[in-house]
C-alpha cells in the first residue's frame, strides 16, 4: 500500500492520470528512506482534493489523480490548459482561443462532456473565478504555468465539499511551497503544419528561500503562441459567402443576384448559382483558425511560523493574458427602397449610366428586372472589404491575494483568511460598421445626380467622391467604420474560517470531523459600447450585462471509522444564494480495505450549479452564427451559411441539481503493479441549457424537444431560415455513465534503466436527454478516450514515449445524411451514419541531465503528423474543440538549477 507521506514527498504516484503528459510513481525517493522513517511519516494527515479532512491513506473513498511537476515537464506542454486538454476525463474536447469569438482569449476544461461551466477549478483549494468574458466558466489562461507544483483531478462530484459547478469534477491546482534555490528554463517549439504561424516559446524563473521559521517562494512564468490564418493551412479551400455583393428581392426573398458589375474587390468570388449570376465572399483568405494567446505572470508565496501552534501565511499573483485575432470583414445587410440610385431593380441606378459611369452595364430586365416585377424594395448582402477586416485585441488583467493564518487551540486546528480577486478584461475591436450610418449610404447614395436631371459629381453626389464604389473617400468609410470596444470584469471577495478536531477515539480508530463557513460576493459587469447596445453596430454579437450576488456556505465533514479495516464519510453544504435561492450537498462514501493492496470504495451525493449572473442580467444580443442548414444552403450557394440569431437572457433561472455515485476498486498485488477501476453516475435534473442555432436545428430534425420561446423561423416561400431565437431554459434532465480505468507498471532492470508505464481508458457508456436516446457515438461524441504512456530512465537520460487516443464516431447523427465530406438534412435517416476513425497521435522526448544541474529536453508531439479528419462540424472543417491540426510539434526546453 501507499502511504500519505509518499503523495506528501512525491506526488507522481498520479492515481489515474490520462492526459498527454506522464504521471508516475517516485519510487525511487521512497525506496531511499529507512522503515523507521517510513513508519514515522506515514502517520502524517495530509488533506487530498475531494475532502476537507486530513488523513493517512493515500487511496481514499473517491477517485484522484495527481499531476506533478515532473510530469507536467515531461509532457511538452506550455500551459495549464494544454495539460488538461489531453486528458482523458476531457472528453468530448473543450473551447480553446480562437478568432471571432466573444471568448478569443479564454480556454477551459469540460469534464465528462457535461460542460465547461460544471466543472470547478480551484487553486489552493479555493475557487478559480469566472472569467468576465464569458461570465459562466473559468479561464484556465489565467493559471501561471511557472507556480504549479501539481495539479489534483477529482473525477467525482464535490458540491457538498466545495458546493456549486462541481458536478462533473473538480480541477485544483496547487502552487508550489518550500522551495529553496532558483531555477530557469526556456523553451521554444514549432508547428509543421501550417508552415506558417503557431510558433510558440515559455520560460519560467523560481526563486525561494527558506529557514525554520520562514520560507518565501517566487517567481515569473510566460508563455506565448502566435496566431494562424486558415489560408496557411494546405487543405484550406474558398469559403463562399452570400455577403459578398449581392441583392435578393422581397418579392422572391432568397433568391439572390450580383450587384451589377461589383465583384471586384480582392477576395470577391464571380460565379454562377442557380443560373444567376453571384458574388460570393471568400472569408477563408482573411480568417485566423486560431488566436494567439500570450500569458505573463508574477507570483510570490510566503509562510511565517509564529511558534509552534501558530503561522500566518499569503499568496499573490499577478496573471496578464493577451490576445490577438482576426476574422473577415464585417457582413452585413441593408434594406434599399426601390426609387434608390443603388437598387438593382431600378433602371435609373447608377450602375446602368452608360453616360456617366465608365463601369456601367446595359439594364437587363431579366436579371435587375426583378423577373419583371418593376422596381421594389430588396435587400443588398454585402461585405465590406473596403474598411479592412475585423481585428481583436483582448487584454486579461488577474490579481489575487489570499492571507491567512491557522493554528491551534487546544485540540482544534482552524484554518482562516482573507482573499481578494479582481479579473478584468479588455475587448477591442477594429473595423466595425455603425449600421445606420452604412445603411443610409446604400439607401440614399447618389453619384451626382441632380433634381433637374444633370449630372454634377461634385455638388450633387452623396455618398462617395466618384462613381466606382470600390474607390470609397476616407470620409465616407471613417464614417461608417466603428472601433468597439467591451469591458468586463469579475471580481471575487472571500472570507472563510474552517475548524477541524478530533470527535472521539474508538478501538477502530479516530472520528474526525471538520466544519467550516465563508462568505464570497461576486461583482460582474460586462459593458459593451453603446453603438453595440443600440444594436448598431455590424459584424458583432454581444450586449451588456451586470450583477452582483453574495454567497454564504456552511459545511461539515465527519470521517468514521466503523472497523479497522472499513470507514465511513459524511458531508454535507449549504449554500445561500441573494439572488435565486438556496441549496444543501449531502454527500456519503465508504472506503474498505479487506486486506494489504486491497481498497473497495465507493459515495453517493448530490450537487448543484448556480445560474451564472451572465444570463440572468444579459440583454438580448444579435448574431450571425454559421450553420448547415440544406434548405438554406441550397437557396444561398454555400455552406455552412451564417444566420441571424438572436440570444435572450433568462432572469428566472433555478438551479441545476445532480445526483450521482461511484463505485470502485484499487489494487496493487505485487510491487510492480497497481490498478483501479471506477464506475461513475451522474443525473443532472432541471438543467441550464444553451440551446444555439446548431442545437436547435438538431432537435428540429430529430423531431426532439426545444424549449419554449426557442427556435427557427424560416421563409414559407422556400424555407430559407429567417430567424433563429436561441438562449436559456432549465429543463429536463441529462444522465451520463461510464468507467475510468487505470493501469500503472514499474520495472526496474538494473543497469540498464527502469521503465515505468501507465495506462488510461476513460470510457463513456451513456449520454441521454430527458430519457431518450443515446447520444455516445454522435459526432463529436466518441465513446472513450485513452492514453498510453511509457518513460524508460538510464543514468543520466530518460525517453518518454506516449500515445494518445481519441475513440471513433459517425460523422453524420440522426436526422442528417452523410454525402462526401457534408452532413445534409434528411429526416428519414434514423440511425448514424459516415464514419470518422478513431485518432492516434504518438509523443516522444529525450532528456539529459547534465553535471553542472542542468537539463537539456529534446521533443516532439504527434510525432508522426495525424491530421483530423475533414468533416464540417460547428461551421470549421473539423472539430475544433476535440482535435488540433497543428501538425507535428517540435519543441526544446533548457533547464538550469542553481
Amino acid at each position: 500500500m501507499y502511504t500519505n507521506n509518499k503523495l506528501a514527498k512525491s506526488v507522481r504516484l498520479a492515481l489515474m492520470f490520462g492526459g498527454a503528459s506522464l504521471a508516475f510513481t517516485g519510487t525511487a525517493a521512497a525506496q531511499d528512506q529507512s522503515e523507521e522513517a517510513q513508519a514515522e511519516e506515514a502517520q502524517e494527515r495530509i488533506q487530498v482534493t475531494g475532502s476537507r479532512i486530513k488523513r493517512t491513506d493515500l487511496e481514499g473513498a473517491v477517485p484522484l489523480t495527481v499531476i506533478d511537476r515532473e510530469a507536467i515537464e515531461l509532457s511538452g506542454d506550455l500551459s495549464v490548459t494544454d495539460v488538461l486538454r489531453g486528458t482523458t476525463f476531457n472528453s468530448f474536447g473543450s473551447f480553446r482561443p480562437q478568432s471571432g469569438s466573444s471568448a478569443q482569449g479564454t480556454a477551459s476544461i469540460d469534464m465528462r462532456g457535461l460542460g465547461a461551466d460544471r466543472t470547478l477549478v480551484l487553486v489552493d483549494g479555493r475557487r478559480l473565478p469566472k472569467s468576465p468574458s464569458t461570465g459562466s466558466t473559468q479561464d484556465l489562461n489565467t493559471i501561471p504555468i511557472g507556480a504549479v507544483e501539481r495539479i489534483e483531478i477529482l473525477s467525482d462530484g464535490a458540491s457538498a465539499v466545495y458546493g456549486s459547478d462541481a458536478i462533473g469534477g473538480v480541477i485544483n491546482i496547487v502552487t508550489r511551497k518550500d522551495y529553496s534555490g532558483a531555477e530557469i528554463s526556456v523553451g521554444a517549439g514549432q508547428v509543421s503544419y501550417p508552415e506558417e504561424g503557431g510558433d510558440r516559446e515559455n520560460g519560467t524563473i523560481t526563486f525561494g528561500a527558506a529557514d525554520a521559521n520562514t520560507s518565501l517562494l517566487g517567481g515569473v512564468s510566460w508563455n506565448q503562441r502566435d496566431i494562424i490564418f486558415y489560408r496557411d493551412f494546405p487543405y484550406a479551400g474558398q469559403g463562399s459567402s452570400v455577403y459578398g455583393n449581392n441583392w435578393t428581392p422581397w418579392s422572391n426573398y432568397g433568391v439572390f443576384t450580383e450587384i451589377p458589375n461589383g465583384c471586384r474587390e480582392p477576395n470577391y468570388i464571380d460565379t454562377t448559382i442557380g443560373g444567376r449570376e453571384r458574388c460570393q465572399y471568400n472569408f477563408n483568405a482573411t480568417n485566423a483558425n486560431e488566436a494567439s494567446s500570450a500569458n505573463e505572470s508574477l507570483y510570490l508565496k510566503g509562510e511565517h511560523r509564529i511558534n509552534n501552534n501558530w503561522k500566518v501565511y499569503a499568496t499573490a499573483t499577478i496573471a496578464k493574458t493577451e490576445s490577438f485575432g482576426r476574422y473577415a470583414p464585417v457582413p452585413d445587410w441593408a434594406e434599399i427602397a426601390p426609387d434608390s440610385y443603388n437598387n438593382p431593380t431600378n433602371p435609373d441606378a447608377w450602375f446602368y449610366d452608360t453616360v456617366n459611369n465608365p463601369n456601367a452595364v446595359a439594364f437587363d430586365p431579366a436579371n435587375g428586372g426583378s423577373f419583371g416585377n418593376g422596381p421594389e424594395w430588396v435587400d443588398s448582402y454585402h461585405r465590406y472589404a473596403s474598411l479592412g477586416n475585423r481585428d481583436g485585441f483582448v487584454n486579461n488583467e488577474n490579481t489575487d491575494l489570499l492571507v491567512g493564518g491557522s493554528g491551534f487551540i487546544g485540540d482544534i486546528e482552524l484554518d482562516f483568511g482573507l482573499r481578494r480577486n479582481r479579473n478584468k478584461t479588455y475587448d477591442i475591436g477594429y473595423n466595425y460598421i455603425v449600421r445606420s450610418t452604412a445603411n443610409d449610404y446604400i439607401s440614399n447614395f447618389n453619384p451626382g445626380y441632380c433634381g433637374d436631371g444633370s449630372f454634377d459629381a461634385v455638388n450633387c453626389r452623396y455618398g462617395y467622391d466618384i462613381q466606382n464604389p470600390t474607390n470609397n473617400s476616407d470620409d465616407v468609410l471613417n464614417a461608417m467604420k466603428a472601433t468597439i470596444s467591451r469591458i468586463s470584469k469579475f471580481d471575487q471577495d472571500e472570507a472563510y474560517l474552517n475548524a477541524s478536531f478530533d470527535v472521539a477515539e474508538t478501538d477502530a480508530g479516530v472520528i474526525q470531523a471538520f466544519v467550516g463557513a465563508e462568505y464570497r460576493k461576486e461583482t460582474y459587469v460586462d459593458q459593451y459600447d453603446s453603438l453595440s447596445e443600440a444594436g448598431q453596430i455590424g459584424g458583432s454579437a454581444g450586449n451588456s450585462a451586470g450583477g452582483d450576488r453574495t454567497v454564504k456556505s456552511a459545511f461539515f465533514e465527519v470521517l468514521v471509522p466503523v472497523t479497522m479495516d472499513f470507514e465511513l464519510n459524511f458531508a454535507g453544504r449549504y449554500d445561500k444564494y441573494s439572488d435565486y435561492g438556496n441549496d444543501f450537498s449531502p454527500k456519503v462514501s465508504f472506503r474498505w480495505e479487506p486486506t494489504d493492496g486491497l481498497v473497495f470504495r465507493g459515495s453517493y451525493g448530490e450537487g448543484f450549479r448556480a445560474p451564472s449572473l451572465d444570463i440572468l442580467t444579459a440583454k438580448t444580443s444579435f448574431s450571425a452564427v454559421s450553420v448547415n442548414d440544406a434548405d438554406t444552403c441550397a437557396v444561398l450557394g454555400s455552406c455552412p451559411v451564417q444566420v441571424d440569431t438572436y440570444i435572450q437572457s433568462n432572469p428566472n433561472l433555478e438551479s441545476e441539481q445532480s445526483t450521482q455515485y461511484a463505485l470502485g476498486v484499487a489494487y496493487q498485488p505485487t510491487d510492480w503493479l497497481n490498478m483501479t477501476v471506477d464506475y461513475w453516475s451522474i443525473e443532472i435534473d432541471n438543467r441550464i441549457q444553451y440551446y444555439g442555432p446548431s442545437t436547435i436545428l438538431a432537435r428540429e430534425a430529430a423531431q426532439e424537444f426545444i424549449p419554449a420561446g426557442l427556435g427557427v423561423t424560416r421563409n414559407p416561400t422556400n424555407n430559407v431560415i429567417t430567424r433563429v431565437d436561441a438562449g436559456y431554459g432549465n429543463e429536463g434532465y441529462v444522465e451520463t455513465d461510464g468507467i475510468d480505468l487505470n493501469a500503472r507498471t514499474n520495472f526496474d532492470f538494473g543497469s540498464i534503466g527502469a521503465l515505468q508505464t501507465n495506462v488510461t481508458v476513460s470510457y463513456t457508456n451513456d449520454y441521454s436527454l430527458d430519457g431518450g436516446r443515446n447520444f455516445m457515438g454522435d459526432p463529436g461524441l466518441p465513446e472513450y478516450r485513452a492514453n498510453i504512456e511509457n518513460l524508460w530512465t538510464v543514468s543520466d537520460f530518460s525517453f518518454v514515449w506516449n500515445m494518445n487516443i481519441i475513440g471513433d464516431q459517425a460523422q453524420c447523427g440522426i436526422g442528417y445524411e452523410a454525402v462526401g465530406n457534408n452532413c445534409v438534412t434528411n429526416a428519414a435517416m434514423d440511425e448514424r451514419n459516415g464514419h470518422w476513425g478513431t485518432y492516434v497521435t504518438h509523443d516522444f522526448q529525450a532528456n539529459y541531465a547534465t553535471s553542472w544541474n542542468g537539463r537539456i529536453t529534446l521533443g516532439m508531439q504527434n510525432a508522426f503528423e495525424k491530421l483530423p479528419q475533414l468533416t464540417p462540424y460547428g461551421g470549421r472543417d473539423y472539430n475544433f474543440d476535440l482535435y488540433d491540426d497543428y501538425g507535428r510539434i517540435t519543441y526544446f526546453r533548457y533547464t538550469q538549477v542553481f
